[in-house]
């Protein structure tokens, strides 16, 4: 039997439904983040940066594009005969075959794989996250203090504590209780759903409560194991951790990227972020682009402005165009003489000519406000742009659009339009 210390599970199956129509045909950790990078790409550096070698994902929805990107998983090294990266998606089995219903029954259904590898200590990670954690020092904490199971956990404001699962903790940073989102925290250490479980307490957990419906760490694994007395520790993060689950955060994330000092700096020697490169030419920028403060990605072509934006890969900003505090993912094209004000335009999008993004007075969203929101653009993956349209702020738009479907060749502020289909 192939032995490792710690094998790492990430979990990489969620939909983010908060990211409206990003995520409309690809799982949250596929959706691309700082121009050439992909936000799985973060917990998959930090693995092999702090040595862990053998990393099972586990996917659910939309798993297309996320498997083509990991592939074999050569950019992270993670190519190997034994361990490596292996894709774990839910399958059938010969009784029956079910989803994964929640965090720890994900785990549950991979017990066969984890038992492969005979592990010591077994790390479980979130696939969305952005973040840089070495976990070497994590597992040494945990054994250190012959913990049943750690947990990362870093301040937030008082205030944000009831969002979160909430660790209180004796002065050695035991826990002594977890509670759940409460409504009333009496704590700010918020669990960042980074666990180090040694392996046995962490199988008899998980079949002790396999009949439990939506199985998942923090409602029912955590409860058991503190229960039970078993050691619980917290170890405490104070680093840069970002959940890019809405909009809004997403867009603030790439936008930390680009200030004069990045709060995350995605240009350290020693804890590079690894990714799958296309063979792309070098960036195009022409005699009559300015560029302020900001990131390009690899064969992107700039003859307009482009200012405090982040552009993907193999992007072209039009001659005469303006990009603003903007997010402009891979192999979109923007017309010429376009005006772009805090917008995410999502992969393949194509925007005209003369178009306006970000126009006129906030309003809140006509069906989603607690998606679009914060006055961004949201426009589709491999979306149509018609050229001369207007839109409004907190507006999202997905799908093939002509100029003679909007009255006024306008879009007003707070507007949805979604259209099924789209290019492929």
């Amino acid at each position: 039997m192939i032995k490792k210390e710690m094998i790492a599970m990430l979990l990489a199956g969620g939909q983010g439904s908060r990211l409206g129509v990003l995520t409309t045909r690809m799982a949250k950790p596929a959706v691309s983040f700082g121009g050439k990078y992909r936000i799985i790409d973060f917990p998959l550096s930090n693995c092999i940066n702090s040595g862990v070698d053998t990393v099972g994902v586990l996917t659910q929805y939309q798993p297309l594009k996320l498997n083509s990107h990991i592939g074999i998983g050569i950019p992270w090294d993670l190519d190997r005969n034994v361990g490596g990266v292996s894709v774990l998606p839910p399958y059938e089995k010969s009784t029956d075959s079910e989803w994964y219903t929640g965090t720890a029954n994900a785990i549950l259904q991979n017990l066969e794989y984890m038992e492969s590898y005979n592990p010591d200590y077994v790390l479980i990670l979130s696939g969305d996250h952005i973040y840089k954690m070495d976990y070497e020092v994590m597992l040494d904490f945990h054994k250190a203090n012959g913990a049943a199971v750690t947990i990362a956990a870093m301040p937030v404001p008082m205030e944000e504590a009831s969002r979160f699962g909430i660790v209180i903790t004796d002065e050695n940073r035991r826990i002594q209780e977890f509670e759940e989102k409460p409504a009333k925290p009496r704590s700010n250490l918020a669990s960042m759903g980074i666990y180090i479980f040694s392996w046995k307490v962490l199988k008899e957990a998980l079949l002790a409560n396999s009949d439990q419906e939506g199985l998942d760490f923090g409602k029912h694994v955590i409860p058991y194991l503190h229960e039970r007395g078993e050691k619980m520790y917290a170890f405490e993060f104070n680093g840069y951790w970002k959940d890019v689950g809405t909009l809004n955060s997403y867009w603030e994330a790439n936008m930390e990227l680009i200030d004069i000092i990045p709060e995350f700096n995605l240009y350290e020697e020693y804890w590079r972020i690894f990714t799958k490169s296309e063979n792309l030419p070098p960036q195009y920028i022409a005699d009559s682009s300015a560029i302020e403060k900001s990131i390009i990605g690899e064969g992107s072509e700039v003859y307009g402005e482009v200012k405090s934006s982040v552009l993907g890969c193999g992007v072209t900003i039009g001659k005469g165009s303006v990009i603003r505090d903007s997010i402009i993912m891979n192999n979109a094209v923007i017309g010429n003489d376009c005006v772009i004000d805090k917008a995410i335009i999502a992969e393949g999008a194509r925007i005209g000519n003369k178009v306006t993004l970000g126009a006129g007075e906030e309003v809140e969203n006509d069906t989603k406000p607690q998606i679009y929101n914060h006055g961004i653009v949201t426009i589709g993956e491999n979306s149509d742009i018609p050229s001369g349209l207007t839109v409004g702020k907190n507006t999202v738009l997905a799908g093939e659009f002509e100029l003679g479907e909007f009255e006024g060749a306008t879009v007003p502020s707070g507007k949805s339009l979604i259209k099924a289909g789209g290019r492929p």
